[in-house]
């Protein structure tokens, strides 16, 4: 038993007055002679054991009375040892995708909201934080419509996150006993390697689980041609249980342009194709029924009317080979040799090829900085017989590159640097054996440009930095057989796809995504995204034919979104979420360290309201006091 003023028990000392008054006799007898005192003794003596009876009753009785008094004005309580103490509450509620499967046909997100609406007390303050909100300091009434509005998410926090960004609501009271809740499903793309600990904090676990959830998935897709009228848009799939088939829907807008069954094999997989009209524009939508997470049973994607790239060759030599490469459907191929080259044309370019020269005339050096400081990409193919002067005015600007020697060796092209954006999606796995190509003679090159292709004593063939790339020797037949390589279409084409970046079918939310528009934008304009009421301005960079946007932050939903310029339309770009929340694979809860683990949110805060409980005593002293009184009452009266 604790005692809230435990000073006022001193007064127990006042027992002693009772004491003192009962045991002394202060009255005075007078004496008065009788003659015959035999009755009289007898009477005394029997009233006398009357009165020594009632006094001892009386004494018990007022000092029983006094001690319930001074014990019930001390307040007395009984408490857990933690009852007394200050207290900080920390909760996360995990308001992820997966959240989205049910139990007992109930979200799990919307459930534990509920729970919790009933379990905090409604004065008890506390602190709550989501994988993209923050409560700090509130009471229940402050944030129920905020919870109860919740959205899901496609952030997830990991552990180690969830516990420095508890910290950050906690204080700096060592006395005070911290409670941090984590309300979740537990992914297993929550765990992590470390998990940072937080000093003398509480962590209770409360693990919401679901029945058995079965969820198909629109994984991806991708495209491929199925001849010269059509494409093929292929459809991945998959699922956490095995099931036969699922109707798959395709819609151009908010119109079904075909459907069909997506049959599972063994390992969960499943693939459907639909062939589209080749050339036309589709904002696409595919959508399957499922009754597990929702927000994977859609997929947003767009495919516009291709803009032409503008490749410019400036030739020393013939150039059949580029004419080639870019090929009309993709690209607007010109070229023209030095002497009749119109310099006006050189910023309406995308791409620019300096095919050969022998040398680069000083007016063509500035015209060429100025079209890649407009955001225009440069190639330089070296003659075999340069202007080191000239070539290298040219190069300073760029990648810090100095044509320094000719080499007259024969070299193997050996090394490809396969993450480097050129060859991006070009090869399924490295290659590591193939017929090299090779050149007789090249340049030794002193730079501080990363090596896209590689000899076999790794001094470059190929550099590239930014938008401009550099061979450092000749391919004409005379020199190499770069022409007759694998290597050479990829490399030219993607240099020219590179240069004006376009949308791919879709880009996941979350990830840094850029795209060109070819626009050349009026003085004061900018470009917004729009979907629907909703609309943003990206990150943006205005060239001469240009205009570059950015995504990073922006948009956080999925959608076909629309790239405008004031009130006209100009390019589709589709968001989707990744589809990480898919995986419903979770942590072994007995791999956790945790002060509890709880299956629910309400067995939690019974617990922890329990251990704040004061059971008060004061009353029964009342009680007691009042009886004591009554009892002495009597007393008096009949004894």
């Amino acid at each position: 038993m604790q005692f809230k003023y435990p000073e006022l028990l001193w007064g127990l000392f006042l027992l002693l007055i009772p004491i003192f008054i009962h045991l002394f006799q202060l009255r005075r007898f007078k004496k008065t002679p009788f003659t015959n005192v035999k009755l009289l003794q007898k009477v005394v003596s029997e009233s006398r054991q009357s009165s020594t009876l009632k006094k001892w009753l009386l004494l018990f009785t007022r000092m029983l009375l006094l001690t319930a008094l001074i014990i019930a004005f001390a307040q007395p309580f009984f408490a857990e040892k933690t009852a007394m103490k200050e207290k900080e509450t920390v909760i996360y509620l995990d308001d992820s995708f997966s959240m989205q499967a049910k139990t007992e046909n109930t979200p799990l997100l919307a459930n534990a909201v509920q729970n919790l609406i009933k379990a905090i007390p409604e004065n008890r303050v506390f602190s709550l934080f989501t994988n993209t909100k923050a409560f700090k300091n509130v009471i229940l009434k402050d944030i129920q419509n905020d919870l109860l509005t919740l959205s899901y998410t496609d952030k997830q926090l990991q552990l180690n996150e969830i516990h420095l960004k508890a910290n950050t609501f906690f204080t700096k009271d060592e006395n005070s006993i911290k409670n941090m809740v984590v309300i979740s499903d537990f992914q297993q793309r929550m765990l992590t390697s470390t998990t940072d600990s937080i000093g003398a904090v509480r962590k209770h676990l409360v693990k919401l689980s679901t029945e058995g959830v079965n969820n198909i998935s629109v994984d991806s897709i991708y495209l491929k041609d199925s001849g010269p009228e059509n494409i093929e848009l292929t459809v991945l799939l998959s699922s956490n249980l095995k099931r036969e088939n699922i109707p798959v829907s395709l819609f151009n807008g908010e119109k079904l342009i075909a459907k069909t069954s997506a049959t599972f094999t063994k390992n969960k997989k499943a693939r459907v194709d639909f062939t589209l009209p080749r050339n036309e524009t589709i904002k696409g939508r595919i959508k399957i029924s499922d009754t597990g997470l929702s927000y994977d049973n859609q997929l947003y994607f767009n495919i516009d009317a291709k803009e032409k790239i503008k490749v410019l060759a400036i030739n020393n030599v013939k150039s059949g080979f580029l004419k080639r490469i870019f090929t009309k459907d993709e690209f607007l191929f010109s070229a023209f040799d030095l002497k009749k080259l119109n310099y006006s044309d050189l910023n309406d370019q995308n791409l620019i090829v300096l095919n050969e020269l022998n040398s680069v005339p000083s007016s063509l050096v500035s015209s060429l900085r100025s079209f890649t400081d407009n955001g225009g990409s440069l190639v330089v193919i070296p003659s075999a017989e340069i202007d080191f002067g000239s070539y290298n005015a040219l190069l300073s600007n760029y990648t810090k590159t100095l044509f320094t020697q000719r080499i007259n060796i024969e070299k193997n092209i050996m090394h490809i640097s396969f993450s480097d954006p050129l060859y991006k999606n070009v090869f399924k796995k490295k290659v590591v054996n193939f017929q090299y190509p090779k050149v007789s003679q090249y340049y030794r090159v002193k730079t501080k440009a990363p090596s896209i292709l590689s000899f076999q004593d790794k001094d470059p063939f190929l550099l590239g930095q930014g938008n401009v790339f550099v061979f450092t020797a000749s391919i004409e037949d005379g020199n190499s057989n770069f022409k007759n390589s694998p290597l050479i279409v990829p490399t030219f084409h993607n240099m020219g796809a590179n240069s004006l970046r376009s949308p791919d079918l879709y880009t996941l939310l979350g990830s840094s995504t850029s795209i060109d528009v070819s626009l050349k934008l009026k003085k004061d304009h900018i470009l917004k995204v729009t979907k629907g009421d909703y609309e943003f301005i990206p990150q943006q960079k205005s060239f001469a034919n240009k205009v570059s946007l950015s995504f990073n932050e922006n948009p956080n939903t999925d959608g076909i979104y629309t790239i405008c310029d004031a009130e006209n339309s100009l390019k589709n770009i589709s968001f989707n979420y990744a589809r990480t929340e898919s995986d419903l694979s979770y942590i072994n809860m007995a791999n956790l360290h945790a002060t509890t683990k709880n299956e629910s949110i309400d067995s939690l805060f019974r617990q922890m309201q329990k251990e704040s409980t004061v059971n008060e005593l004061w009353k029964w002293f009342v009680i007691f006091a009042l009886l004591f009184m009554m009892v002495e009452v009597l007393i008096q009266k009949y004894l």
